[in-house]
């Protein structure tokens, strides 16, 4: 049981983006590595190889296997992943303002003709701008950076969507070769009008809530494991191993199916009744209570790399942006950090946290994950635990005096159902609304599909990582980064990342972190609450079931689940 339903197999837009898309997307695919339990990167060469051909310049050669192949017999190849770095590199995008073309809801209208607009963003791979080389008789692709990148095999060029279908739905070509020279020819010429119709099919036909249409079936191709053989909106999804699947990853198990319900409650009850078998819910103190000690369920706990946060919005004609008070930065500012100055944190660790871990502490780092070797020192140094360490009532209400703003009201935004986020989101309230905000309850079950269109103010939810990456926080903080749903902008903040991408000294790493988040703490970006308490349980009907810190999490090795 997951605590939110798939709604996209395409996870590398900002619609996408999720957790809970990732986990199926990982099911059904596979790649040139993996992360295990202990965050080593392994190789699967059932599916390609990868080298490093040069140093100066950094030059990788990645190879797919022969046994790489599509769900429906298409060979993977060079046209894949020429598709997924034209896509998600940006390097071809030539729509700067997508206000025109966003939905309420998050997803995206079709663009005009030559209007190219792939809604991904890649730094790294923004730094490979000269156009890859295609060798091996399409089954090869060499790619130079131009500039020094220390963490390329973290971030090789990998499938996403595959081109042949992408090719017949977006540009009507059905032959899957000539499809698949289609797209490279679009990306190489820089055909700006078959650029924008993949682009607009690429956005969006792959976001979907329920099982496909029989004409739309190719939006289940895949080249992994697992095939979706079932759907039911906001119930469930059933994978089943794709006989066809000549990779080493084979299941062994008849199926998988993943039910959903946000209530950690209901997940343990599932267990319980026998109804599922394996559970990774958010943990309270009742949760775990209720699992310890159960016979015939193993039960494991411990932190996640996962944190709770506040972020505010900048962008949405609300109370924290600027264009609220006729431009004036200084004036939002100061609403910002009063904001921030009612968040109780401290309060919502003691009350929600240190039941499930003792030593639970608040957070202090955007970037830095506690106990690392570069946490402590960015605690000392950048500012959030001197500044928002403690609540401040009284000088909330001198910075919003000082402002001219009276009763402000933020709508908050956050996981409805959740028992832990609505009990954040009281805490927060009641203190808030001591220093005169008006707090709006903007809960939302469908929240993650909420994220960035500007129906709110402040949002409360947590980031996973899904690499180990030392640049892997980019894309929350720089100007219009994929995870950036708030709008924020500091030019100093992006220069220090593009620094970062390259820099391969581990101190100079450090200190370019520590910069980065004085300016998140003295812009008022938001606040970190807490590291993630984990719970993760399964029945005795199963057996090599284990979870690693960052996505996928529980399904990490799903492949070597076994039946009892």
């Amino acid at each position: 049981m997951w605590n939110q339903p798939l709604y996209s197999l395409n996870s590398n837009t900002s619609f996408g983006n999720a957790t809970a898309n990732a986990n199926i997307i990982y099911m059904m695919n596979d790649s040139f590595n993996y992360y295990d339990r202990d965050l080593n990167l392994v190789k699967n060469e059932s599916f390609g190889t990868y080298e490093k051909v040069s140093d100066d310049p950094l030059t990788i050669k990645l190879t797919l296997a022969p046994t790489a192949k599509w769900s429906d017999g298409t060979p993977v190849t060079a046209a894949d992943l020429i598709l997924s770095h034209g896509a998600i590199s940006g390097l071809y995008n030539n729509v700067e303002d997508t206000s025109d073309i966003e939905n309420e809801d998050g997803t995206l209208k079709e663009s005009e003709d030559g209007d190219v607009y792939f809604d991904a963003s890649s730094p790294s791979w923004a730094l490979i701008t000269d156009f890859p080389v295609v060798g091996d008789d399409g089954k090869s692709l060499t790619y130079t950076y131009s500039k020094p990148y220390a963490d390329w095999e973290k971030s090789l060029i990998s499938p996403g969507l595959p081109a042949h279908v992408l090719a017949a739905r977006a540009l009507g070509e059905t032959d899957a070769t000539a499809g698949a020279q289609a797209v490279i020819d679009a990306f190489q010429n820089k055909d700006n009008s078959a650029l924008s119709k993949l682009a607009n099919s690429w956005n969006s036909d792959w976001n979907f809530v329920s099982m496909p249409a029989a004409e739309d079936a190719n939006l289940l191709v895949h080249n992994g494991p697992m095939k979706i053989t079932e759907f039911v909106e906001n119930q469930h999804v059933v994978l089943e191993p794709d006989d066809a699947y000549e990779g080493q990853n084979k299941p062994q198990v008849d199926r998988i199916t993943i039910r959903y319900n946000e209530d950690p409650a209901a997940a343990v009850s599932a267990l319980k009744n026998g109804e599922v078998q394996i559970i990774n819910p958010q943990s309270t103190a009742d949760i775990l209570q209720s699992l310890e000690g159960t016979a015939g369920i193993t039960t494991e706990t411990g932190y996640d790399a996962t944190y709770e946060h506040v972020d505010l919005t900048f962008n949405n004609n609300g109370p924290f942006d600027p264009a609220s008070y006729g431009g004036d930065a200084e004036k939002a500012l100061k609403v910002r950090q009063a904001f921030l100055l009612t968040i109780p944190r401290q309060e919502i660790v003691d009350k929600i946290i240190v039941p499930l871990m003792p030593d639970a502490e608040v957070r202090n780092s955007f970037i830095n994950l506690p106990g690392s070797p570069n946490y402590q020192e960015s605690v000392d140094q950048n500012g959030q635990k001197d500044v928002y360490g403690t609540v401040d009532i009284e000088r909330a209400k001198a910075l919003l005096a000082e402002a001219g703003v009276t009763n402000p009201s933020v709508r908050i935004l956050y996981g409805k159902g959740n028992v832990r986020r609505e009990a954040q989101f009281a805490l927060i309230k009641a203190s808030a609304e001591q220093a005169g905000f008006t707090i709006v309850d903007n809960g939302n079950p469908q929240w993650g599909q909420k994220l960035g269109d500007k129906t709110y103010d402040a949002s409360l939810f947590g980031w996973q990582s899904t690499s180990t990456a030392v640049a892997e926080s980019q894309a929350n903080y720089i100007t219009n980064g994929q995870n950036n749903y708030g709008g924020y902008s500091n030019a100093e903040v992006d220069k220090l990342y593009d620094e970062l991408l390259v820099e391969t000294d581990p101190q100079r790493q450090k200190e370019i972190t520590i910069e980065v988040e004085k300016h998140l703490v003295n812009d008022a970006f938001g606040v970190t609450i807490f590291q993630f308490p984990g719970i993760m349980a399964f029945d005795d009907s199963v057996s090599n079931v284990s979870k690693t810190t960052i996505s996928p999490t529980i399904f990490w090795n799903f492949w070597e689940w076994e039946v009892a």
